[in-house]
Order: structure tokens, then C-alpha cells, then sequence
């Protein structure tokens, strides 16, 4: 399958497309540190049933660039979503299912809140994915903090380096203390990090990390989005949330479902034998969930639920 470009107005945004020209459109996005490949067994999934797949690069990753030179390497919530309704309008999908974890979750929450008339269904792993600044300024307690300790880290000049430095180690890491009872397979480890080679991959995660926690401003040309979410808007789509019953960076408090914010919420979904990365660790689960959120929007799908 060919990599293929789409232009928005701040990026040349590296994706790959699988299924039929005309099928029903649905965007599967990653998180970090992951890449599209976390969807490789989740695509033929959703093709055999007639979707046209559209699994992009979000900005720092892979062979996703930005456009100029003096544009600031933003990782805040507001440019994810920018970015994500960019690549609907480049591709002329007027409306499509969003599937996200991590970061990627946070984009397809973000369009589905400010602009639900692109949106016909969501599954979000991770719950409501809108991040609540007033809220990261209190202290969570100690069980959460420690969890929390690669954001701390990332705070810092001795951290940024540390990431420039020890990327990969810093995020296979990740990868082992998030999906504790996942055991990946270094090749499949080495396959993704190929997308933290990025020239932006540093600059992005560090201000993502800080932004977050008021520590440092964001790009102006998100300042309307980021004032709108900043009152935690509702979700009016049909939605289904997912969390891995074994997800190393959950919060003790409990999982970050969030359904009072989703209007039309129509389940949670825990995985047992997960972990972070669930479309990676359990494609069928997240195929399903996908299925479902189609039926939900009236399409037919009915035989992929059997």
C-alpha cells in the first residue's frame, strides 16, 4: 500500500488509505509514542466489511511535515483537532466514523464536540479525551502523580534533551509500562519508532506536555478552539468508549470515561488482556466496537456483529 499526502493549511499530512473509493469513510488515529501501524490488523477488519480507511500520520510522526518553517510545533489539544478536520476537508469526507486512543482520541473528541456535523460515529478509547486544563493544575493523589512522571520529566530542559537523546528508549518504556501484559515483539517496536525520526517529533511531544499544565503558551491560531474547549463541551454523536482492563497509565481514580459529557453515549467497553495500546493488542475488540458505532449511525453492518 503507497503512502499517500494530503495538504491542509498548515501540513503535508502522510497517510495511508485501504478499501473502496466509495465506501463508508472512517479515520483511525494513533497516539503517542505510537504510529499508524497500531491498525494494521484492525484495517482489513473494517475493509471486509466495505469502509474506506483512512489511517494518518498526526503531526511530529512519520513522514507527516509541516508546511513552513516559522510554524510553532504545537502539541496542544486544539492544533490535534485542527489538524484532524484539516484532513476531512483536504480528502472531501464530509462525514466520517472517528476512531482514536491517546492523543489521537483527544482529536477525534475535539471534532466531534466543535464540529459533530463531520462526525457519524465515535469510539474513544480513553472516555472523554478533552483535557481540562483548570483541572491538570491540581495535584491528583500520589497513586495518579507517579504515572504522570513522563510529562514531569518532559517539563524540563534536562527532559527535552533526554527525549532528543533517548527517544526510542524512552518510548519502548512507555510501551512496556503501559501494556504490562502485552508482549510485543521488538520488530513491531522498531516498525513504529521509525515515526519519532521525525524532525518535529520532540519539538511537538515537549510542548504537548507542557502546554497541557499552563507552562508554556500555545500557537495563537488555536486560541478560538482552545477557548471553547476549555468550557468541556458535549459530545452529541454516538459514541462508545473503550478502555484495556490492563492499561499501565489509567488513573487509580477510575477510567476516564467521562460519559456525562457524551449525549448520546451507548457504552463502555472494558478489554480484558489490554493495555494502552488496544487497537494493537486487540483489533477484534476495536473492530467490533466499530461495527457497533455503525449500526448506531443507521449503517448496515449488521453481519460484521455475528
Amino acid at each position: 500500500m503507497a503512502l499517500k499526502h494530503a495538504t491542509t493549511s498548515v501540513l503535508e499530512i502522510g497517510y495511508f488509505e485501504h478499501g473502496p473509493e466509495h465506501g463508508w469513510p472512517a479515520v483511525l488515529l494513533h497516539g503517542f509514542p505510537y504510529d499508524v501501524h497500531a491498525y494494521d490488523a484492525v484495517v482489513p477488519l473494517l475493509v471486509a466489511q466495505g469502509a474506506r480507511v483512512i489511517v494518518p500520520y498526526l503531526r511530529g510522526f512519520g513522514p507527516t511535515r509541516f508546511l513552513r518553517s516559522d510554524t510553532p510545533r504545537s502539541g496542544q489539544q486544539g492544533a490535534l483537532g485542527s489538524d484532524l478536520l484539516g484532513l476531512l476537508d483536504a480528502l472531501g469526507i464530509a462525514k466520517a466514523i472517528l476512531v482514536g486512543y491517546d492523543w489521537g482520541g483527544r482529536a477525534a473528541c475535539v471534532v466531534s464536540a466543535l464540529w459533530p456535523e463531520r462526525v457519524r460515529g465515535l469510539v474513544s478509547i480513553g472516555g472523554y479525551n478533552i483535557l481540562d486544563g483548570r483541572a491538570a493544575r491540581t495535584p491528583l493523589p500520589p497513586i495518579d502523580e507517579y504515572k504522570y512522571w513522563y510529562q514531569y520529566y518532559l517539563h524540563g530542559d534536562r527532559g527535552y534533551e533526554g527525549l532528543r537523546r533517548y527517544r526510542r528508549d524512552f518510548c519502548r518504556l512507555l510501551w512496556r509500562l503501559w501494556s504490562p501484559t502485552w508482549s510485543f515483539r521488538e520488530d513491531a517496536f522498531e516498525e513504529t519508532a521509525a515515526s519519532f525520526d521525525n524532525p518535529d517529533f520532540v519539538d511537538v511531544v515537549v510542548h504537548s506536555y507542557r502546554h497541557r499544565f499552563g507552562l508554556v503558551d500555545g500557537d495563537p491560531a488555536y486560541d478560538d478552539i482552545e477557548r471553547r474547549l476549555d468550557a468541556r463541551p458535549p459530545i452529541a454523536i454516538p459514541t462508545i468508549t473503550m478502555d484495556g482492563a490492563d492499561d499501565g497509565v489509567a488513573l487509580a481514580i477510575g477510567p476516564s470515561v467521562g460519559s456525562s459529557h457524551f449525549l448520546r453515549h451507548r457504552g463502555h467497553w472494558t478489554i480484558a488482556g489490554a493495555g494502552h495500546n488496544l487497537p494493537q493488542e486487540n483489533a477484534r475488540a476495536l473492530a467490533d466496537a466499530v461495527a457497533r458505532s455503525i449500526v448506531q449511525a443507521d449503517r448496515p453492518s449488521a453481519d460484521f456483529l455475528r
